[in-house]
């Protein structure tokens, strides 16, 4: 089932052509122009330790993920200098950590959290993705249970965004864990359903399996899989008015992807895609297509890095609302994507040069935020994009 009317480089190229000039390096408080709208940047808080996640609670507070394992609370515009307590321990290293963190829909009346993060398996020095729901109470989060423990090993590549349906389901990407893709392509463990690398699942909020699931009652597959053949989804968003599904996974050395994720999918990694080996520039796919295999919606040549992806709604920016908004962690940009039911018809760099975007999220004043990672361990900073009326 192929969304795409354009060969994928072709519209990448296309897109990038039409990118307005606009696109400018941060700074405090300058105005920058877009398409639709005059913004500037504001610091909403700094001296985080490589954020990762943002998420709001019902009154006002923002939490704040950091990869080396703490949770931090932005409260009334300060970062409170303690870190949440009870959060379980993670594997910081290399690309694991503390990672997601979403409130449950009803968080005002169930007070529960849940949170995705490289978890310590065998002897600890490998790890897994893993998600735990907990109850968040006087700043405190206790772990109620475990719902996702991924069957996967692997150096990175962990995915870990978390999604709800608001119909009692819950999404959490995997990726594909840095396996080598060598010999026979198809065999690789994010072309086998008998684990979970470079898939998107989806569980019952309590973490079991959906009896409606693709895979359910297949021989040799997962009942949790919803989607497969993913490299590295690291963004991930539903739209709240179609209720459809959209992801951005991490190409090689080109081919960053945008995927509306349905049911049963097969997305390709690594048989068919559009980089190449890192350091050689030699093929690594079989091709760029294949039957059976889908295309994305939209891709990146060159990658921009893509980690973040949300749905705009608020007021604040009323011509941004439906679309798509994704970070650039090597791209260093804000990305608005503009969509025309399930395509993607247009692109507009927002901001360059910004830092390494790990996540962009509305906030609930209907402002844009964005998690800032600095390069060689610098504190870093929430900052968010307000209308210049």
């Amino acid at each position: 089932m192929n969304r795409i009317h354009l060969a994928p480089v072709a519209a990448a190229l296309l897109l990038a052509a039409a990118t307005p000039a606009c696109a400018q390096t941060y700074t405090e408080g300058e105005t920058h122009g877009s398409e639709h709208h005059a913004f500037r940047v504001v610091t909403v808080a700094e001296g985080l330790a490589t954020p990762w996640s943002m998420a709001w609670l019902p009154n006002g507070d923002m939490l704040v993920t950091e990869r080396g394992g703490q949770l931090r609370i932005v409260r009334n515009g300060r970062l409170l200098p303690d870190p949440v307590a009870g959060i379980p321990a993670v594997l910081a290293r290399g690309q694991g950590g503390l990672l997601d963190v979403v409130p449950h829909p009803d968080f005002a009346n169930n007070r529960l959290l849940y949170i995705s993060y490289s978890k310590p398996i065998g002897d600890g020095t490998e790890a897994t993705t893993a998600v735990v729901r907990g109850r968040f109470e006087n700043d405190r989060f206790t772990v109620v249970d475990e719902i996702f423990e991924a069957a996967s090993r692997g150096n990175g590549h962990y995915g870990s965004r978390i999604v709800f349906d608001g119909e009692g389901h819950v999404f959490i990407t995997v990726g594909d864990r840095q396996v080598p893709s060598r010999g026979d392509l198809t065999a690789h463990p994010a072309q086998d359903l008998s684990d979970n690398h470079g898939t998107i699942n989806r569980l019952n909020e309590d973490g079991g399996i959906p009896r409606d699931n693709p895979f359910v009652g297949q021989d040799g597959a997962r009942g949790e899989i919803w989607s497969y053949g993913h490299r590295n989804a690291q963004g991930m968003a539903r739209n709240p008015e179609t209720g459809d599904l959209w992801a951005t996974e991490h190409g090689p050395q080109g081919g960053d992807e945008v995927n509306l994720i349905l049911p049963g999918l097969n997305y390709g990694w690594p048989v068919i895609g559009f980089g190449v080996n890192y350091r050689s520039g030699t093929a690594i796919h079989e091709g760029t297509h294949r039957e059976g295999m889908e295309q994305p919606a939209h891709l990146w040549v060159p990658s921009i890095g893509t980690s973040g992806l949300m749905f705009y709604t608020g007021d604040a920016f009323p011509m941004w609302k439906g679309s798509l908004f994704a970070g650039g962690l090597a791209g260093e940009r804000v990305v608005r994507l503009i969509l025309d039911g399930q395509e993607i018809v247009g692109e507009e760099d927002l901001l360059r040069g910004i830092g390494r975007v790990r996540d962009v999220r509305q906030g609930p004043d209907g402002f844009v935020y964005v998690a800032i990672e600095r390069r060689d361990d610098q504190p870093s900073p929430i900052v968010r994009l307000e209308p210049v009326r």
